[in-house]
């Protein structure tokens, strides 16, 4: 067990604070520090205490009685109490994961494979399809409809994800607005990297899409599931950002802004 740990005697467990930034195996348990509730039937006698938040458990880990379960191989992180919807602080396991397993919020690249009906299924890179309904786009009706052709990339987020229901994508936000998500468009290059990878990508301030905006112009998709879609103006300048990017998991810092001196002074 590592150095520092809290352990609780008798058995294996520890304090999840002890193992942020860790190594966790799939079967440790960490306990999470004491939170005293209040009676669902008792009012709190002191009305101006502000109401702690819910804590989160993200991927890799699942709740149990005596804490949390983890369940997959990684890294723990542990995110500080905050505002929204993270006012508890979150904990997940880093993990070099090739498989894409959905995630109810997760915002997500997937193919149109198939039509049946009103619904649209969609190729999202996990262990089966996903639905996407036809209404689950911005001004979508019954007589105005959305041009989605088989083939063609679809831009969204899942409201349904666990093993024992399909996986249901929508196009749109809690307020109806669609908010980026929709048809991807025909021009473009769609490639797939490690999920480690598109974590780092998707992280603020990002010092990999920084350096990137300064030497070319483009767009770009990233997919929780791995799936990012890059346009250039140009096939080549295209190319060139693909290939910076599938190797950017591979290259440190220093090397990463070698690679781009070069090709600004081209």
């Amino acid at each position: 067990m590592a150095q520092g740990g809290k352990m609780a005697a008798g058995s294996g467990k520890m304090a999840a604070e002890a193992r942020v930034g860790q190594v966790v195996l799939p079967g440790d348990v960490l306990l999470l520090p004491a939170r005293p509730e209040h009676d669902a039937e008792q009012l709190p006698l002191d009305s101006g205490a502000a109401p702690r938040g819910r804590l989160l458990c993200g991927p890799g880990l699942r709740r149990c009685a005596a804490g949390l379960l983890v369940t997959k191989c990684g890294l723990l992180r542990h995110r500080q109490p905050g505002g929204g919807a993270t006012a508890g602080g979150a904990y997940w396991v880093d993990s070099q994961q090739k498989r894409y397993v959905p995630v109810k919020g997760d915002q997500v690249i997937g193919i149109v494979t198939a039509r049946a009906g009103d619904v649209f299924r969609l190729d999202v890179g996990g262990s089966e399809q996903a639905s996407l309904s036809y209404l689950a786009f911005e001004g979508a009706t019954k007589r105005n409809r959305p041009n989605v052709q088989v083939g063609d990339l679809i831009y969204g987020q899942f409201l349904v994800a666990n093993k024992d229901m399909e996986p249901e994508m929508v196009c749109i936000d809690s307020s109806g607005r669609a908010s980026g998500m929709g048809v991807i468009g025909e021009d473009g290059f769609l490639f797939k990297v490690s999920l480690g990878l598109i974590r780092k990508l998707l992280a603020p301030k990002c010092e990999i899409i920084q350096e990137l905006s300064q030497l070319y112009p483009f767009e770009l998709v990233l997919g929780m599931n791995g799936r990012i879609w890059v346009k250039a103006k140009t096939v080549q300048q295209t190319l060139i950002i693909v290939n910076i990017l599938e190797a950017c998991e591979y290259m440190t810092s220093e090397q990463r802004k070698q690679a781009l001196a070069k090709l600004s002074g081209n």
